[in-house]
């Protein structure tokens, strides 16, 4: 079933007539640029955002990837931080990062004359509260995996068949996303996230979120990592709070994606 969509995924990118892929590096957008490039070879350039809100780690991944895949690639610098609906920080943020990111790489697209944008959401983006979408729909970005009908597992499936190295990469959202809806986002607040994360990552886990409340850092992770969490909460603390944290708290549930958007769907202000 997962080749049969792939087959779609190809005859669907070969009928546009040149594409920029809005391409983070991680596992979904690095399958639609390997498959874009398979099929429309220089017709197609990868386009990757780059701002406070996405990790220089991150941006670094994106161009190995690319560098090592012999893809176009271009990073553009994004100015969201500089919106005031996004800074203060209302449900609907990635609505506005969303149109800030795709107005330039539509901008891109007309100076290398190609008629599409895509992104890389998949079916099982549809089962979330996703503003960004939205905008991506009203300024015309396809999102070819959703169309040819690939879940997440399916993407991971055909990547690790095609020898791609993001097949298991953990999913990563951008920075924002680590703060309640409200709280305001500022470049400060975003950097203190990644530190925390980039430091937790180097203990040697990989599926995880610092969610930042205030002064409190609220460490989700997956079941199999809270051992080595517990048996380094010394450590941890001290280091999270050298970064500014004032309490550090470890999240019972464990990681889950858009945890932030639960207070949406209990209808909390």
């Amino acid at each position: 079933m997962a080749e049969k969509k792939a087959a779609r995924l190809r005859e669907l990118l070969a009928g546009c007539n040149g594409a920029v892929v809005a391409f983070s590096g991680g596992v979904d957008s690095t399958f639609l640029a390997k498959v874009a490039h398979d099929v429309l070879g220089d017709k197609v350039l990868m386009v990757t955002a780059t701002s406070p809100a996405h990790p220089e780690q991150e941006l670094q991944a994106a161009k190995n990837i690319a560098a090592h895949y012999g893809f176009q690639h271009l990073c553009i610098r994004t100015n969201e931080l500089e919106n005031e609906l996004y800074c203060s920080n209302p449900p609907e943020r990635c609505y506005f990062c969303k149109q800030e990111i795709i107005g330039q790489m539509w901008q891109v697209a007309r100076e290398y004359g190609f008629g599409c944008v895509f992104d890389g959401a998949n079916v099982d983006d549809t089962s979330d509260f996703r503003p960004g979408a939205r905008a991506a729909q009203e300024l015309g970005v396809r999102s070819p995996l959703q169309e040819a009908g690939l879940t997440k597992a399916e993407i991971r499936f055909l990547s690790q068949k095609y020898g791609l190295p993001t097949w298991n990469k953990p999913s990563f959202a951008c920075l924002a996303t680590r703060f309640p809806y409200g709280e305001r986002i500022t470049a400060e607040k975003l950097a203190m996230a990644g530190a925390a994360e980039a430091y937790l990552r180097s203990l040697g886990i990989g599926q995880l979120r610092v969610r930042q409340h205030q002064h409190l850092a609220r460490i989700e992770v997956l079941p199999e990592d809270l051992p080595l969490i517990m048996q380094r909460k010394e450590e941890i603390t001290a280091r999270l709070k050298a970064l500014g944290y004032i309490y550090i708290t470890v999240d019972l549930q464990g990681y889950r994606s858009g945890s932030m958007n639960e207070v949406c769907a209990k209808g909390i202000d």
